[in-house]
């Protein structure tokens, strides 16, 4: 998979000059448009769409700084249709706009470009199965949080915390499928998996699709696959090096995609850096080719 991604990533590169076909990108990945955002977004730590932007004022910026098209050639061959706009994009990267940095011959930001491969630490077993589960619901209660990389996610513990005894006795009375008891589910906005980037947090339980709770929110999920990974660590820091090594190093070693869908985390609330099981559920599909290509 690592080489067709960056097969993909080498016709990104040819066609920065003009409108990208994102879909013809990931076809050359061998994979769907989503799994193949995703998949850029984990490996390369900010959103497919910045990266492209990035690339595009890196090359811009080095036509700007040679002084030999006018700045509107520069701005209509990375497609933008107006000197505004490139302007803006120009800046948003070096921190200057196109036309000071030609006059005062700037130091310029670069993006290099990128290719992906895998480090295998061969520190981490992970244990996973792959199941296939029909339509159900998760029903809870939901808040927007930021995304957190390391460390505890204040937003979500806050949301945790807000949550009142009646509640979570209801939830346990509905729960009856699997994942069992109180979980949360994350359902991501974006592309993006960037430090920040928003996404709905969600604590609930899973029940079948009839079940009415008008008290509390319900988050409808299609019938589909999911794999399923076992964890033990330190809370929580060794459930986001699990997340992090499902897509810098499950994923390009197997043939399953990710799909749409919410993340489902189990684990038992603890102390920060006290040891714990947890369960990460994960949208897949099964995906083109061999593994390894």
């Amino acid at each position: 998979m690592l080489e067709r991604l960056n097969q993909a990533l080498d016709h990104l590169e040819a066609c920065l000059d003009q409108e990208v076909d994102m879909a013809e990108v990931a076809r050359i990945a061998a994979v769907s448009e989503y799994h193949f955002r995703r998949m850029f977004s984990a490996l390369a730590g900010m959103p497919l769409t910045v990266y492209v932007r990035r690339r595009r004022m890196t090359l811009a910026g080095a036509e700007v700084l040679a002084g030999e098209p006018t700045l509107l050639d520069v701005a209509v061959r990375y497609g933008y249709g107006s000197g505004e706009a490139f302007a803006r994009a120009f800046r948003s990267v070096h921190g200057i706009g196109p036309g000071e940095a030609r006059r005062t011959g700037a130091v310029l930001s670069a993006q290099p470009r990128m290719s992906f491969r895998v480090v295998v630490e061969g520190s981490t077993t992970m244990r996973y199965r792959i199941v296939e589960k029909e339509s159900f619901q998760v029903v809870g209660r939901k808040a927007r949080v930021p995304l957190v990389h390391e460390g505890l996610n204040a937003a979500a513990a806050a949301h945790v915390q807000s949550l009142d005894e009646r509640a979570i006795v209801r939830m346990k009375e509905l729960g009856d499928r699997e994942p069992e008891g109180v979980l949360s589910a994350v359902v991501y906005l974006t592309d993006s998996r960037e430090e920040g980037a928003e996404a709905d947090y969600w604590v609930g339980v899973v029940t079948g699709p009839e079940v009415v709770a008008e008290e509390l929110d319900a988050l409808d999920v299609p019938a589909g696959t999911w794999a399923v990974f076992d964890n033990h660590g330190p809370y929580p820091s060794a459930l986001q090096e699990l997340w992090r090594d499902v897509f810098t190093q499950w994923f390009p070693s197997n043939r399953y995609t990710t799909r749409p869908g919410p993340e489902l985390l189990r684990t038992r609330p603890v102390e920060i850096g006290a040891e714990t099981n947890s369960q990460l559920w994960i949208p897949v599909e099964r995906g083109n080719g061999s593994a390894g290509a």
